[in-house]
């Protein structure tokens, strides 16, 4: 049976923005059970069992070279800080590595059912953060390499990032294991239930602050969960004023600390004021007159994750009608996702990459920053949202081996959650089956990524003295 068009290989859909794409209403579905059985046939071709593999390519791209490509048009002062980052550990080293992942899994079995899919989704890459009504909800929260592309690519970057992580955290190659089952478990259970429900119904699905506790059942999990959400709920504007700015004969000031907060020159100031003039134009209504509101009164160079080092990235100090009403806003520079060059048909899509991270990043969370939007300084583009907008993860550094299991299972529940709400859904669900073939196959990929991982590392380590 073929791949049902518009849902699975790119090339066969269109570019986000054009919306006549997405679907008509005059056309009728292909049922659901028929995808269920596409998704099934597809093992024939690429037994569950394939991916449990992991071999590197013969023609690999040595590491060194492929992040010295990755640097290209990078702040030039910021590359050694981005490696360091890298170097502090296999898991640092692994945050910052979904261009290498991305190339490295595509050269392994897949099932050519594409969705939108994260790009980078490391166990990091999930956590709080505000909705539109203030409440605080769990779900991905980094969209930059969100691009269509296969959804293995995705639950691979998860599950190795769960046992790097483990190890760092000193978790035994059993507690790995089983940390790796559940999240895996998780999100074939998950996305199989969501395939059998609604395409609207899909829509709503989602976890906050109140009900993670039924998805967490240990101790020590749940004090992770509660001190997370602790920290996120005192991440916003008002708190970061006294800790980014200064008071300066009556007008704030972002505080400087070079190399990671930098002043832009003159001129480079008035282009980004003009950016963000251009960025309240791709709000909704509503939003734009709230964001019209306020008025900008500095704007800071801040280097911020691991990932993004060395990429533009402005924090802008923006107050309304009263010195305490302020609005911090983050613009990030957006380059062609990682994904993008693995994938057929990219060429033709996404002519402004801050756009293409927004629109995914809608996709992908059941709710979003309702300040998202997307703006051009000079010739790069870029993606704005809230700064510190109740925004906090579970710390791993140290989690122990029971809240690892219940963190990754949580995070294969959302990512599950996030495919389905794109594309594919009934053909993953058959392809995945109701046994534990894909849990057992990606525990053995996992393990030997994990190893080929703190290889990596170690190059980087030893390259950086």
């Amino acid at each position: 049976m073929p791949i049902p068009q518009g849902h699975a290989v790119l090339g066969e859909g269109a570019p986000p923005v054009d919306r006549a794409a997405f679907g008509a209403l005059s056309r009728p579905a292909v049922p659901r059970a028929e995808r269920t059985a596409i998704g099934r046939s597809l093992r024939q071709a690429t037994p569950r069992s394939a991916l449990g593999e992991w071999t590197a390519s013969p023609d690999r791209v040595d590491v060194l070279t492929h992040l010295a490509r990755a640097h290209k048009g990078r702040v030039s002062e910021l590359v050694r800080v981005r490696l360091e980052r890298m170097a502090a550990s296999p898991y640092g080293f692994l945050r910052g590595a979904a261009g290498i992942n991305a190339a490295d899994f595509a050269t392994l079995p897949a099932t050519g059912i594409q969705p939108v899919i994260c790009g980078d989704a490391h166990l990091g890459n999930f956590g709080f953060y505000a909705s539109p009504e203030r409440d605080l909800v769990f779900d991905l929260n980094d969209f930059d390499e969100a691009h269509p592309g296969a959804w293995e690519w995705d639950l691979r970057r998860l599950v190795a990032s769960t046992w790097v992580a483990g190890r760092c955290a000193g978790a035994s190659e059993q507690d790995c294991e089983h940390a790796v089952y559940r999240c895996v478990r998780a999100y074939r259970r998950n996305l199989r239930r969501l395939a059998e429900e609604p395409l609207l119904a899909r829509s709503y699905e989602r976890i906050d602050a109140d009900t993670m506790h039924r998805y967490v059942s240990g101790r020590s999990s749940r004090e992770a969960v509660r001190q997370a959400a602790d920290r996120a709920r005192r991440r916003t504007s008002d708190r970061a004023l006294p800790r980014f700015t200064t008071d300066q004969g009556g007008v704030r000031r972002i505080v400087t600390e070079p190399p990671l907060i930098t002043r832009p020159a003159p001129a480079e100031y008035e282009a980004l004021l003009a950016g963000l003039d251009q960025y309240v134009t791709t709000l909704p209504a509503h939003w734009a007159r709230v964001v019209g509101g306020y008025h900008v009164v500095d704007i800071a160079h801040k280097v911020v994750g691991v990932g993004s080092v060395g990429l533009r990235a402005y924090l802008a100090l923006c107050e309304g009608s009263t010195p305490g009403d302020v609005l911090f806003l983050q613009l990030k520079e957006a380059r062609r996702s990682v994904v993008a060059s693995f994938v057929h048909g990219d060429s033709a899509w996404h002519a402004h990459q801050g756009q293409r991270v927004v629109e995914y990043q809608q996709a992908l969370q059941t709710v979003s920053d309702p300040l998202l939007g997307w703006t051009t300084v000079g010739e790069r583009q870029f993606y704005v949202r809230q700064f510190r907008d109740m925004k906090g993860a579970i710390v791993l550094d140290g989690i122990d081996a029971a809240a690892l299991a219940d963190y990754a299972a949580v995070c294969g529940l959302m990512l599950a959650k996030g495919h389905a709400r794109t594309s594919g859904a009934s053909m993953i669900a058959g392809y995945c089956g109701h046994g534990d073939n894909l849990e057992r196959a990606l525990c053995a990929f996992a393990r030997c990524y994990a190893d080929q991982t703190e290889a990596d590392h170690e190059v980087v380590r030893r390259s950086i003295g």
